[in-house]
């Protein structure tokens, strides 16, 4: 137990590193790119967690999310150790990216073949890189434009990475993301307002959201919610008392930013 509070202790440390990393990111993102993901093994698979949290949650199209693990999906759920250190597989995945892309690298020791060469490639594209590893000086940190070290030192069961290393990793990833969905307009004060409502329990979420940020009625709310078609953003701007077309122009005029377009 005490091991995992020290993990998040190592998170702590490097809070200005991941926030400097996220205004880079969202900076690239707010031009059109496409965030990627990528590790092996447990550190792979806590990168795609993250992931595909950031639809449902954030709204963040899935068009521009991509996930690179080693092994592919079959990885996600059964071991394919091999695939870590297949460096010609990481190279071939970077050339899906380019210049406007953002890649989130991640790796406890910071020395996975596959992974470091992904992210080594992907910088020469042009992309830029983030690395999370928990060794210092570790290639991966040397290969990225924003390193974070992760001290969490030695593991209670040694080489089981799923423990603290994980649990720091997990964390910084929570971090990046949401302060990046955040700089990016996908969150109106503390509320998720580029969430999916894709089922009912979503649906009466996403009422009230409209409720608190228009300022409005519960009933009200949900008629907006209505004609926006499950549009949180420009279901707020309709409860404010615009129509449709026009709600709809500033939030293009806003880049989609919700705060934007009430102002």
């Amino acid at each position: 137990m005490e091991r995992q509070f020290l993990a998040l202790a190592a998170v702590k440390e490097v809070l200005p590193a991941i926030e400097k990393a996220a205004i880079a990111a969202s900076r690239r993102l707010a031009g059109g790119g496409r965030l990627a993901y990528a590790g092996a093994g447990t550190s792979g698979r806590l990168a795609v967690l993250d992931a595909v949290e950031l639809p449902p949650t954030f709204g963040w199209p899935e068009a521009r999310l991509l996930l690179f693990l080693a092994g592919g999906e079959a990885a996600m759920t059964r071991a394919v150790e091999a695939a870590e250190d297949d460096r010609a597989a990481g190279e071939a995945a970077a050339r899906k990216l380019g210049e406007e892309d953002v890649l989130v690298a991640v790796s406890a020791s910071g020395r996975t073949p596959y992974t470091v060469a992904l992210a080594r490639a992907a910088r020469k594209r042009g992309a830029l890189t983030l690395g999370i590893a928990n060794n210092a000086e570790s290639p991966l940190l040397e290969a990225v434009d924003y390193p974070l070290f992760l001290d969490t030192g030695p593991e209670v069961i040694a080489g089981s990475t799923r423990l603290a290393a994980g649990t720091a990793q997990k964390a910084t990833l929570n971090l990046f993301s949401t302060l990046v969905m955040t700089r990016l307009g996908r969150v109106y004060d503390n509320l998720m307002v580029g969430m999916r409502p894709t089922n009912e329990k979503l649906e009466q979420r996403a009422i009230k959201i409209v409720a608190e940020a228009a300022g409005v009625p519960l009933k009200a709310a949900q008629a907006a919610l209505k004609a926006a078609e499950n549009d949180i953003p420009l279901a707020v701007l309709i409860a404010r008392g615009h129509d449709k077309k026009s709600a709809l122009q500033r939030l293009r005029d806003a880049q989609g930013r919700l705060r934007g377009a009430l102002e």
